[in-house]
């Protein structure tokens, strides 16, 4: 009886030995790259499914994907050279545009079209109403970050006042967020998506609505790279390009819960039903585009919401900080 299960189990392992040698052989002939991701949320359930079903490969292209929280941090990722591709706001490129820098970033695909938070209140209120904001504490995140400036634009189209008729805290890190309002600080809080359903679910806050519905159109998470790296880089630039419109393309024809599946190894915190729930509130209020790309009226209503927030230099020009050449209009596929 030995002398025959020696053999099989040998066979057995020469062929797991023989895939895993075709699988490093297969990704060594994929071109590498490094994307560093502002947060991690289903948000972004496009690019999670690009990823999961091999969008990527089929370019190409093997993916690495990074946290660095905070569009702050994702673009000194960039401009470093720690990482080829940068995913956060648009803003992000026009503050390193304005800083004269030469090597700039530019935003070459558009993922989400809206504000992807959602503002959390402490206690329940069937019937909220924006003006119930004036008078109370809103933790809103970093200051001239994208989802701060948003809630400001929300308010001061609401005549509502920010830091006069309510008070924003922008002291506290985004990551810390949840956990602050947990403790206690705050009676509303602005919060991306499974933490508002987990703060939901576990009785600390009530989501009462979407920023993003408030906050009308703009290139809120897009993909960028440095300039010099799109210039010597086509075929990546093209290449991951086609793979977040085929993930785009996924989840547009496919159900909640057939895309909470895909991505559902992105979120092992999360249960199946959690994460049907918040793809369907996603799916809801309108947060992805279409196709990547992005268009002149979107980016100048991010300069906007940037100028009501008072930073000091919100313009730079459209045809230097977006290329559409790879978006799907423009791709003949």
């Amino acid at each position: 009886m030995k002398r025959i299960i020696f053999p099989i189990v040998s066979f057995i392992i020469i062929i797991i030995t023989i895939f895993l040698i075709a699988i490093k052989n297969k990704t060594n002939d994929l071109r590498k790259v490094r994307l560093a991701e502002v947060a991690h949320s289903v948000f972004y359930a496009p690019q999670y499914a690009a990823h999961a079903l091999g969008y990527f490969e089929e370019e190409g292209l093997y993916v690495e994907i990074v946290l660095a929280s905070g569009a702050d941090k994702v673009t000194a990722a960039v401009l470093s050279g720690d990482v080829q591709i940068g995913f956060c706001g648009s803003e992000a490129t026009i503050y390193v545009y304005n800083q004269n820098e030469k090597d700039y970033l530019i935003n070459f695909a558009g993922l989400t079209k809206r504000d992807g938070s959602f503002l959390v209140s402490r206690a329940k209120q069937d019937n909220f109403k924006l003006e119930d904001l004036k008078g109370s504490f809103i933790i809103g995140g970093r200051q001239y970050g994208m989802p701060e400036m948003t809630l400001e634009w929300i308010l001061t189209q609401n005549n509502i006042i920010p830091n006069k008729d309510v008070k924003i805290d922008t002291s506290i890190a985004f990551a810390a967020m949840s956990g602050a309002f947990i403790g206690g600080t705050g009676d509303y809080v602005s919060l991306f998506e499974p933490t508002a359903l987990q703060l939901e679910k576990q009785g600390f806050g009530y989501v009462v609505a979407s920023l993003g519905e408030l906050g009308g159109t703009i290139p809120y998470t897009a993909y960028n790279a440095r300039k010099s790296y799109i210039e010597n880089n086509p075929e990546v630039i093209q290449g991951f390009s086609k793979a977040i419109q085929k993930g785009i393309d996924y989840v547009n024809t496919h159900t909640d819960k057939e895309v909470a599946e895909t991505i559902l190894p992105y979120f092992p915190d999360v249960s199946l039903n959690d994460l049907e729930a918040i793809v369907k509130r996603y799916r809801s209020i309108d947060s992805w585009y279409d196709t990547t790309y992005i268009n002149e009226k979107d980016f100048n209503h991010v300069q906007e919401i940037m100028a009501n927030a008072g930073v000091e230099n919100p313009y730079a020009p459209f045809e230097k900080l977006v290329d559409n050449r790879y978006a799907k209009e423009n791709i003949n596929s």
